[in-house]
C-alpha cells in the first residue's frame, strides 16, 4: 500500500500511448515512477521485452521507497469527485465470476499480459460492478466504512478526486453474484491471458457511479466534411448541418471545416457499434481497430490532427445490463465509467 502519494505523475491521465510516450520521453521523473514502470518500452519506441527487466528493478525501488507492504487484507475504498461517488471494497477478486462489459483489442491484451508477467505485479485494479443487488452491496460496504475507522490512506488526484482507503485484514464475502467489468476489460482480458485465476479489481455498485460517453476520432484520412456527408449519405444514412448535443440515435460530428449532424439508421444495435459498422467500415473503408479510429473519453480533448471526432450519447447502465443480459457485449470503448479507482495506492504482488 503506498505510504502517501502515488510515485510519479498521475498514471491515470494519460491513457492514449502517443501521450504517454511524450511524457516519459521528457520527464525522466516519469520513467523512475509507476507511469514508467506501467509503459517501459513507450520511450523512444523501445521493445517491450527488453524493456521490463529494467522497469521491473525499478518497481522493486518504488516498493522499498513509496510503499509499505501489507499481507492478506482488502482495502474498502470510497472516491468522491466532480464524476460521481462511489463505495467498493479493492482486493484480489476470482475471475470466475467476472464477466466482460466490452469487446476488447486483441493487441492491447497482449501487451499488458506481458507486463503483468514481466512485472509480476499488478498495478491497476479493474472497476467490477455487480449485475444484481447493487443497493444491498452499497449498503453492506458503507457500514463496512463507517466501522473502519480513519483510513490508512487519503489522497486527492489531480482532477480533484478525494480517494480514502482503509485495510481490513483477511477476505470478505459479499455475495455479489457475477460482476460485469465497468472499467478495465482489457485488465481482465490480460489476467486471464497471463494465466492469472484472480486480478485486482474494485467492487461497487455506486452509490454516484456515472457512465461518459465515448467518442471516436478520425485521424490521418484527409476527410473533410463534404467528403464524409458523401461518403455517409451513400450508404443511406441522413446527414445535415447543424450542431448540438448528441443523442440516442444521433451523432455530431466536429471537423475542422464545418459541424454535421447524423440520424442513424434503427438496427437494435448501440450506437457505438453502429457507427463503427455503418460510417467507418463500410461507408469509409476505415477498421475500427485501425491507426486511423481513436478512442476519445468525454472530457478529454481531441488531438489537433483530428479530421473528424464522432460524438456519441452516453449509454445508459440499462442499456448495458440489457446487452449482457441477452448474451452480447458492447463495442469496445463504448463506456466511460466514473469515478475510478486511482491506478497505484494498492499494488499485489503474483505469487
Amino acid at each position: 500500500m503506498v505510504r502517501g502519494e502515488v510515485p510519479g505523475p498521475d498514471v491515470d491521465e494519460f491513457a492514449e500511448p502517443e501521450r504517454v510516450g511524450e511524457v516519459l520521453a521528457r520527464d525522466p521523473g516519469a520513467r523512475r515512477g509507476l507511469l514508467g514502470v506501467q509503459h517501459p518500452h513507450r520511450v523512444a519506441g523501445g521493445d517491450l521485452a527488453g524493456a521490463l527487466p529494467g522497469a521491473r528493478r525499478a518497481l522493486t525501488v518504488l516498493k522499498g521507497t513509496a510503499y509499505r507492504r501489507v499481507d492478506d487484507f482488502v482495502a474498502p475504498y470510497a472516491v468522491d469527485g466532480p464524476d460521481g461517488s462511489v463505495v467498493g471494497v479493492l482486493g484480489m477478486v476470482g475471475l470466475d465470476g467476472v464477466v466482460h462489459g466490452e469487446d476488447v483489442y486483441p493487441a492491447v491484451v497482449r501487451e499488458r499480459a506481458a507486463v503483468i508477467s514481466g512485472l509480476g505485479c499488478l498495478t491497476s485494479a479493474a472497476m467490477l460492478v455487480p449485475v444484481r443487488e447493487g443497493e444491498r452491496v452499497t449498503a453492506t460496504l458503507r457500514e463496512l466504512i463507517r466501522s473502519a475507522g480513519e483510513p490508512a490512506v487519503s489522497t486527492v488526484d489531480s482532477g480533484g478526486r478525494r480517494h480514502r482507503v482503509w485495510v481490513i485484514k483477511g477476505g470478505i464475502e459479499l455475495g455479489a453474484g457475477e460482476l460485469l467489468v465497468a472499467d478495465g476489460n482489457h485488465r481482465v482480458a490480460a489476467a486471464r491471458a497471463a494465466g492469472l485465476g484472480s486480478l485486482l479489481g474494485l467492487v461497487t455498485a455506486g452509490p454516484r457511479l456515472r457512465i461518459g460517453a465515448f467518442h471516436r476520432v478520425v485521424v490521418g484520412t484527409g476527410l473533410d466534411a463534404t467528403a464524409l456527408t458523401a461518403a455517409w449519405r451513400r450508404v443511406g444514412v441522413t446527414v445535415r448541418a447543424g450542431d448540438g448535443p448528441p443523442a440516442r440515435g444521433r451523432v455530431v460530428v466536429d471537423c475542422p471545416d464545418a459541424t454535421l449532424v447524423v440520424d442513424l439508421p434503427r438496427t437494435g444495435d448501440v450506437d457505438h457499434a453502429v457507427v463503427e459498422n455503418l460510417l467507418l467500415d463500410k461507408a469509409l473503408g476505415l477498421d475500427p481497430e485501425g491507426p486511423n479510429i481513436r478512442a476519445l473519453p468525454e472530457g478529454r480533448e481531441p488531438p489537433t490532427d483530428a479530421d473528424a471526432v464522432l460524438r456519441m450519447a452516453p449509454v445508459p447502465l440499462a442499456d448495458v445490463l440489457a446487452v449482457y443480459e441477452r448474451g452480447g457485449r458492447m463495442p469496445r470503448k463504448s463506456t466511460f465509467f466514473t469515478p475510478k479507482p486511482r491506478s497505484g495506492l494498492v499494488l499485489a504482488d503474483l505469487p
